[in-house]
């Protein structure tokens, strides 16, 4: 159950790697958006306002927009570098410790739900949804008692009903459903 020591060791076969690829490319494209806005906003701002500066020795006057596009557009690719990076990193280190349980708890459910009631989720101590998987266990668990005893009394019913005198059309169908039972089941 939960509280077996058993942990799962953050591996990258837990994690979708298409979500971070998109959310990462999705993130960069908004910053990028931002700061095409903000230098959009700087030169406009900037654009009836004149600067002086020397260069090669004699005094030259510009537009200020003009005058610090340059060092506008290597600021903002500095920053655009710098948060990619860190969106990188903080989007491997949310996506491991959010997406990976989520992702762990998706594939028992679909095995659960592909009928193998032994399956139990077993997550990180202290992963965020450690309550619900208690929850889907104690769930599978109950399942698992009810089919069995379903499969146990179906058992008896057909022992019962080869010694008396059933017709032969009523026993094949308990065994057909019997059958069933054990080969939709995992109990």
């Amino acid at each position: 159950m939960i509280g077996e020591k058993q942990s799962h060791r953050r591996s990258n076969r837990f994690i979708k790697k298409e979500f971070q690829f998109k959310f990462i490319v999705k993130f960069c494209l908004l910053l990028l958006v931002g700061v095409l806005i903000s230098t959009s906003l700087l030169l406009l701002f900037s654009q009836d306002s004149l600067t002086s500066s020397f260069a090669q020795s004699r005094l030259v006057i510009k537009s200020t927009g003009l005058a610090i596009l340059p060092s506008v557009i290597y600021t903002n690719l500095i920053i655009l570098g710098f948060m990619t990076l860190l969106t990188i990193i903080f989007t491997l280190f949310i996506s491991h410790k959010i997406a990976g349980p989520l992702f762990r708890f998706e594939k028992e459910l679909t095995d659960i739900g592909e009928g193998d009631l032994t399956r139990k989720v077993i997550l990180r101590k202290n992963d965020q949804i450690t309550e619900m998987a208690k929850c889907l266990n104690n769930m599978t668990a109950g399942l698992h008692e009810k089919v069995l005893a379903i499969q146990v009394e179906l058992g008896n019913i057909l022992k019962s009903a080869s010694m008396q005198d059933t017709p032969k059309e009523i026993i094949e169908r308990l065994e057909h459903l019997h059958q069933e039972i054990g080969g939709n089941f995992k109990i």
